[in-house]
């Protein structure tokens, strides 16, 4: 039994039964919050992870993610038991409860995809890491082997807070100043996946958003080929489509931040390659890039790139929701519209 199982092991034997004996919502809330809040069985075992050998970083995900579903169904099976109590006089008609009823929200469908994602990336080994939204220029661009001159941050539209000296402050248009980051800070092997927020200088429509969600992977290790970047890609995304026969594709492409770098494409999970308007018929759905990490980057954060490989890869969040649920335009997900919320 490894740290993080651990960890796990007191929260597993005493989860079900503290919950069933809760006598109220308000118990049930504090008892999501000992076993899966900050500070939680969960989170501890969560960061545990980073310490533990390649080998058992999987089978502790696995253990993470089957201790949170075995949480969030007892919670949900009291929650539901509670209900009939909740009423009036012990149970009675509550006649000043109107006759609209309450109706329960839900997670964003971007929120679900980010959790749905965790979730895969946490069963492999990875851990979840998180940074600023408002970054400074060298975490932002310059430590990612992008410097003032290069051409890549007129592409990138940037939305500046702050010009001129000491140092520009931007809002992150990607969420890649979170690796470096997590590498100043820590020392290798790791293995990070950075959701969160970005921002571009763009105007609102059917394809674009001035805030849009992104989810980074970052794998740094000895021996690290592109051999384990495909095979991490193709593991993850038949998980995350649910389809064991998805293919995917890679073609030669360049961002600053990798080398070699490439684009990622799955077969359309639509027309399974054969065709059809989503995938304007070609039979294949770009997902977003991905490549080794440079060794300019590795240079940047005081790591030897001759002792250590990595790779990297990312794409949109809204991008994934697209595509799974045939949305067409990316607006719909910010116009706070009940009757599109609801629906998901």
């Amino acid at each position: 039994m490894n740290r993080a199982e651990e960890i796990l092991e007191p929260g597993r034997a005493a989860a079900p039964g503290a919950i069933a004996r809760a006598a109220s919502t308000a118990e049930l809330e504090e008892l999501r919050r000992q076993f899966l809040g900050k500070g939680g069985y969960a989170a501890r075992a969560t960061e545990a992870i980073k310490d533990l050998e390649p080998p058992e970083r999987a089978t502790a995900g696995r253990a993470v993610s089957e201790f949170k579903e075995l949480v969030e169904r007892s919670l949900e099976d009291r929650a539901a038991a509670l209900e009939p109590e909740s009423g009036a006089g012990g149970g009675g008609l509550d006649l000043t409860g109107g006759g609209h009823g309450v109706r329960r929200g839900h997670l964003h469908l971007v929120t679900q995809i980010q959790r749905e994602l965790e979730d895969i990336f946490i069963g492999l080994g990875y851990r979840v890491a998180e940074g600023p939204e408002v970054e400074d220029d060298w975490h932002n661009f310059e430590a990612l082997n992008i410097p003032p001159a290069h051409p890549a941050r007129s592409m990138q539209d940037t939305l500046y807070v702050r010009l001129g000296e000491p140092e520009q402050v931007v809002l992150r248009t990607h969420t890649s100043p979170v690796q470096i980051r997590t590498m100043e800070a820590n020392e290798p092997p790791i293995y990070v996946v950075a959701p969160g927020r970005t921002y571009r200088n763009e105007t609102l429509d059917a394809r674009h958003s001035p805030v849009f969600h992104q989810i980074e992977c970052l794998a740094v290790d000895r021996g690290i080929t592109l051999a384990d970047l495909f095979g991490t890609i193709e593991t993850f995304v038949k998980q995350l489509f649910d389809d064991e026969s998805l293919r995917t594709r890679f073609r030669s492409d360049f961002f600053p931040y990798t080398e070699p770098s490439a684009e990622l494409a799955v077969s359309c999970i639509f027309c399974h390659g054969s065709g059809c308007r989503v995938c304007s018929q070609s039979g294949w759905i770009e997902l977003g890039g991905c490549g080794m990490v440079d060794p300019n980057v590795f240079v940047a954060v005081g790591y030897d790139p001759e002792e250590w490989q990595g790779f990297a890869f990312g794409f949109g969040l809204e991008r994934i929701a697209m595509i799974r649920y045939g949305i067409d335009e990316i607006r719909t997900f910010f116009d706070g519209d009940i009757r599109f919320l609801a629906q998901y």
